[in-house]
């Protein structure tokens, strides 16, 4: 279930998620669809394939943004998640 995050209603959201995610920029939007159809809702797996890549080891999904600065964004993300008790994947929509 996606929360509507630009109506007026009473989903169970705070006005803090409501603003983080507005202010979300194109590719932490992107990773966090990336995180939830690729990754089963997780990060360290693609925090995994990311390092992974930048090491020279095998990985499963090629992101083509700058790796050094998708780990970054996925750190802050995480991080407001877990501050939050949240799953962005449930803010945003992922089609």
């Amino acid at each position: 279930m996606v929360h509507r995050i630009d109506s007026d209603n009473s989903e169970p959201f705070t006005e803090v998620i409501r603003k983080y995610v507005l202010g979300l920029s194109q590719e932490e939007r992107m990773l966090v669809v990336l995180k939830s159809q690729l990754y089963d809702r997780h990060w360290e797996p693609m925090l995994d394939d990311l390092k992974n890549r930048l090491a020279g080891k095998p990985y499963i999904f090629k992101l083509a943004n700058r790796i050094a600065d998708d780990i970054q964004r996925i750190e802050k993300l995480r991080l407001f998640e877990d501050q939050h008790k949240v799953d962005l994947s449930d803010y945003i929509e992922l089609h």
